[in-house]
């Protein structure tokens, strides 16, 4: 379809989003109005625009013209000039004195406006101030559109433009000409590819200085996204040559310019140079250094815990295991404590006794997990109210990004935690970032006491947290080891251990709770996997289809969550005449969809509504692994409604979407520290270091009733066999042993 021009002026602004400029507008062109869409920057009611693009019909709302790209146009009469400074455009000139100011010059309206403001004060009702004001403001819409044209020769969209105005305003040429790879550092969604894309615009050589660094950290962040702390020096250095064409080329005199810049720091581990970008390095210092701080010894009186520890066997609320009543003693007796086991193995028990303990000394405890979902099972399962790590710390947003540098938390150093006992569940999926900010707000001389399974995947985010804890060998821990109850315990739990121990499973014996479907080829494993979800199990395990999980290992492929999303969505969630649904760059997203957000938003902002749909809470942040269902769509205003888990309701503009994605199946490492009534998991082939032990026992102990695995009955017990992890690179166990304070 060819393109298609339109010229005329604002008539009325219908929508925009100040932060990406999407704008929906009527434009009233000659004896007609037109509905305009698209990306218009900060475009103002009385303007004139000469856009191209395409009329479009939309399936609610008609024909609408969709803009590719425009131009801010001179006003063609003194109607439309006396039409645009009247429209509320510039502060201060309202109908009426827009009409005396044309009245006043008429033809030479717009120069005066323009290029001698302080003639103004010749109309009656603008002072010397008045003049003053019009004049900085014509002159800041003029540089924002040159700046505007500059930007956009270079490739770059509009939304993006505003973004990089409003971050340097007029400084935008010399970073755009002395240094564009600045742009990757300072702006959030401007990574070193945009940048180096630009770069290469204006004509920067490929080998330059700045490519090359921006190259290398660029290399190294991309590595911190995979979950590593730092990368060896050799590995880094070969995968920026390759990131930035340079396959031969030796780039180890860079580093020390970025030592010197502040924003990388060498240092060895394992016997090898390895780099971090830089404040990654002081995160994991500064939790040994803190941690070091907290791990005060403190007089236990045994006979005391063992007389409430007996009093709970009694009454039925406690076992007498030796392993529970260590990590009781062990926790009274220690500033910061790491109590680990998998399923089954009482840590949740454990949890209570030390609650029963602490709240018999008076001492005041405060309860978090890393998700709602973690922290909601942690509430129900202790009768004490828990919440999530990120609001004990009260989060309070990222003002200037989305950035983890940019996250801040009322509770610090300057105002730490109320609490005398700080339990922590769920740790195995607690990040550098989140134990960084977690342990600065931990007070001395309060506990720290920190619950999980070692034996499942790290967590999403950079570091390996939990097992760095273990590893240190410096930190107080004790691992659960005894299955409570194993008669009654299920095969979810007895096969989970099987797994961990290497022990051999029998897919032909018959379970109740852990089923084997064997398929032999992708139709018939995806079918299954349909019929399980959306009619088998919900009745099974009493669940709705929604409730059920599918988890796969991998991303791509027949099995993969892409796919599996698409034909799940057909069966659980069809298009129908009364759901509304938008074609998004990640897939169609339809009202009553499952959806996940993929990465952490630090900004977005959320409501609770109680009765009558009246807000009762508020806060801001949705983060990566949340899920939630789109309740709404409005296609005119282009925005949609996902109320996510304890019921915070978020509004996304289309155009903000991009960390949203279906979960009808998700990654198995997406499902870490969430529980599910029944997860089916559909496996045939895969990438040997993926399908490991690691990942099936995580995927498995996410069940709470029922797992069902279909597909090779050989794959599952291959994964079962394969005891190779993937390598992640953190170093919080060697910071721990060199911190020299700790004794």
């Amino acid at each position: 379809m060819a393109q298609e021009i339109v010229t005329g002026c604002v008539e009325h602004i219908i929508y925009q989003n100040e932060e990406n400029g999407y704008t929906v507008l009527e434009l009233a062109t000659e004896g007609d109005t037109v509905t305009v869409t698209g990306n218009l920057g900060r475009i103002s009611e009385g303007e004139s625009l000469r856009c191209t693009g395409r009329y479009i019909t939309h399936p609610v709302y008609g024909e609408q013209f969709k803009v590719e790209s425009f131009e801010i146009t001179e006003p063609e009469d003194l109607l439309a000039v006396e039409r645009y400074l009247g429209s509320g455009a510039i502060k201060g000139i309202g109908p009426a004195l827009a009409a005396r100011i044309v009245g006043k010059f008429g033809e030479d309206t717009l120069r005066v406006v323009d290029e001698e403001p302080e003639l103004l004060v010749q109309v009656r009702g603008i002072s010397a101030e008045g003049a003053r004001s019009i004049a900085a403001q014509v002159a800041e819409k003029r540089e924002l559109r040159q700046a505007m044209m500059y930007l956009q020769q270079y490739g770059i969209s509009l939304a993006m433009s505003v973004k990089i105005y409003d971050k340097y305003g007029s400084e935008v040429y010399s970073v755009l000409q002395v240094n564009p790879y600045r742009l990757a550092d300072d702006i959030e969604g401007i990574g070193f590819k945009i940048a180096d894309d630009i770069a290469q615009r204006t004509g920067f050589a490929p080998d330059s200085d700045f490519r090359i660094k921006s190259g290398i950290y660029y290399t190294l962040l991309s590595a911190v996204d995979a979950g590593h702390v730092y990368l060896p020096e050799d590995v880094l250095l070969r995968e920026a040559a390759r990131n930035l064409g340079f396959e031969d080329m030796d780039l180890s005199d860079r580093l020390t310019e970025l030592v010197i810049d502040k924003k990388i720091v060498i240092r060895e581990r394992d016997g090898r140079d390895v780099v971090y970008a830089a404040p990654y390095y002081y995160m994991e210092m500064g939790v040994a250094r803190k941690l070091a701080d907290l791990d005060i010894r403190y007089d236990v009186d045994e006979a005391e815990i063992d007389r409430i520890l007996d009093s709970m066997v009694e009454s039925g609320d406690f076992e007498a295991d030796e392993d529970q009543r260590s990590a009781v003693i062990t926790a009274v007796g220690n500033g910061v404590t790491v109590i680990t086991g998998g399923p089954g193995t009482g840590k949740t028990t454990t949890i209570n006794a030390l609650i029963r303990v602490f709240e018999e000394n008076g001492l005041k405890i405060q309860l978090a997990a890393p998700t709602g979902r973690a922290a909601k099972r942690m509430t129900e399962a202790t009768g004490r109210a828990a919440s999530t790590i990120h609001r004990l710390l009260e989060f309070a947003g990222a003002p200037d990004d989305r950035r983890e540098s940019a996250v801040r938390f009322a509770r610090n150093e300057s105002e730490p935690l109320d609490g005398d006992v700080i339990i922590i569940d769920e740790m195995s999926m607690v990040d550098i970032f989140l134990m960084n900010a977690l342990i600065k707000a931990v007070p001395v001389g309060a506990r720290l006491i920190m619950v999980g399974d070692a034996d499942q995947l790290p967590s999403v985010g950079p570091g390996n947290v939990l097992k760095d804890l273990l590893e240190s060998g410096r930190v107080p821990a004790v691992r659960l080891k005894r299955i409570f109850r194993q008669d009654e315990a299920g095969d979810i739990v007895l096969y989970a251990h099987r797994i961990l121990d290497g022990e051999k499973i029998d897919p032909d014996r018959q379970s109740r709770d852990f089923i084997f479907v064997k398929r032999e080829d992708y139709g018939r494993i995806v079918g299954s996997t349909i019929t399980l979800v959306r009619d088998k199990l919900p009745s099974y395990v009493h669940a709705g289809p929604y409730d059920i999980q599918v988890l796969t290992p991998m991303r791509k492929g027949a099995l993969g969550v892409t796919h599996l999303n698409e034909v799940l969505q057909e069966a659980l969630n069809p298009p129908s005449p009364g759901k509304r649904e938008h074609l998004f760059p990640q897939g169609i997203f339809r009202e009553g969809d499952k959806v996940m957000q993929v990465k952490n938003n630090y900004q977005i902002e959320w409501v609770v509504r109680g009765r009558n749909s009246l807000p009762v809470d508020a806060g801001t942040g949705i983060f990566n692994g949340d899920i939630g269902r789109i309740r709404s769509m409005n296609l005119f205003s282009e925005e949609m409604t996902v109320v996510f888990d304890e019921g915070k309701e978020v509004t996304y503009p289309f155009k903000e979407t991009e960390d949203l994605e279906l979960a009808y199946a998700v990654t198995v490492h997406k499902a870490q520290g969430s529980e599910y009534p029944a997860v089916v998991i559909p496996l045939l082939t895969g990438p040997r270091p993926l399908m490991n032990r690691n990942l099936i026992y995580t995927a498995v102990t996410r069940a709470r009733k029922c797992v069902c695995v279909v597909g090779s009955t050989q794959t599952f017990l291959s994964m079962a066999e394969n005891d190779e992890e993937q390598r992640r690179y953190s170093g919080l166990a060697q910071c721990i042993r060199e911190v020299p304070e700790w004794e």
